[in-house]
């Protein structure tokens, strides 16, 4: 009995993963026809690569939040460290006449890998303690990472590089010195890398990773340990393992995100509306609405709340009620006890299997 159920839960899983990279796919390849043709605006086109941003993002929070069960609330933060990093390496072999493809892929994995650093940093002794701890600690981790690149300063020249965290006058670099970090202004002359085509294959990446974890039996194990911790502690399973993994390939994955979003913009700053609060917010509203747990859900969530305002804009006085309802509206439609019996009770398998008994 036991053998069939977990047969058919993991077919049921399997069905979910190929679906969410289907629906990908399928967005992917209208969005090309639409481009190709003329028959999407500029505005839309600006957006393509930011919903790829959010959606990575916000499937990296769901790790965490979803299956895990633990509320981060400084994503945004390990954006901020995958973002730098990685601009960071590309700025400075610039000049090196390094393939542009190669950099790249070297800049994505040194970003990917110092936001997993930070997170296993922040997790190893946050992750042993219970309760709220860990909302609190990568909330104040977030405002810590961004208050620090905006001074922070480094200066590359014939010397080496220079370090300095007041001013750029203590430098005392060479007049042919160049900024590769200048505090407040960040890094500027980042080269534009950053494709919607790119932007989709991380998304896949993502959901590969995520999708392969958690079918997996440390996925098992991290939903065991979220329903009861207790139970789960009681039959073996090492808690703080497995709870820094999750925490771990979560903040991965942001920093992959980050990455996207350095090499999408010719000047980085770490201002509060590129890596603050709100940004942690946002990505955790993505995953309320869309359905924790469902990583499709926080792929759709993230698209459309982030096309909403700008194709609302037009609507300047209504826009943001406009956007506050549907906010309301998703909320209830997904969380509802009435919304859930009616979606159940209105399902394609349902209705199926009605007009399957009818027949007979």
């Amino acid at each position: 009995m036991k053998k069939l159920f977990g047969t058919k839960n993991m077919k049921k899983t399997t069905k979910d993963s190929f679906i969410t990279y289907a629906m990908v796919i399928l967005v992917f390849l209208v969005v090309q026809i639409m481009v190709g043709t003329g028959s999407m605006s500029s505005l839309l086109q600006g957006l393509l690569v930011p919903l790829c941003i959010y959606s990575i993002a916000a499937i990296g929070l769901n790790l965490c939040v979803g299956y895990l069960g633990e509320l981060s609330l400084g994503h945004a933060g390990f954006m901020c460290v995958g973002a730098f990093s990685s601009a960071f390496f590309t700025k400075y072999m610039a000049d090196t006449g390094m393939n542009e493809i190669l950099r790249f892929v070297i800049a994505l994995i040194i970003g990917t890998l110092m936001a997993a650093l930070f997170g296993l940093l922040i997790g190893i002794p946050v992750l042993r303690l219970r309760g709220d701890y860990l909302a609190i600690v990568t909330l104040a981790f977030g405002e810590i990472i961004k208050n620090v690149m905006n001074v922070l300063y480094i200066v590359k020249d014939k010397d080496g590089l220079h370090f300095s965290m007041s001013d750029a006058a203590s430098l005392n670099m060479a007049e042919e010195g160049t900024f590769l970090i200048n505090g407040p202004k960040g890094i500027i002359g980042t080269p534009h890398q950053s494709t919607f085509t790119i932007g989709v294959i991380l998304i896949l990446v993502s959901l590969f990773v995520v999708y392969n974890l958690v079918n997996s039996r440390s996925g098992r194990a991290i939903m065991a340990i979220r329903d009861n911790r207790i139970a789960a502690e009681s039959v073996g399973i090492p808690i703080t393992k497995f709870k820094l993994m999750a925490f771990t390939l979560s903040a991965a994955i942001a920093g992959m995100g980050g990455v996207l979003y350095a090499h999408n913009l010719s000047t980085l700053t770490a201002l509060p509306a590129n890596f603050g609060y709100n940004m942690s917010i946002m990505l955790l509203v993505f995953v309320v609405l869309g359905g924790m747990g469902s990583f499709r859900g926080s792929i759709i969530a993230a698209v459309l709340l982030t096309m909403l305002p700008e194709v609302l804009r037009g609507l300047s006085d209504y826009r943001m009620l406009i956007y506050a309802v549907v906010l309301i509206a998703m909320m209830l439609f997904n969380w509802a006890p009435k919304a859930i019996e009616w979606r159940q009770r209105h399902s394609l398998k349902d209705m199926f299997t009605k007009k399957t008994k009818g027949v007979q």
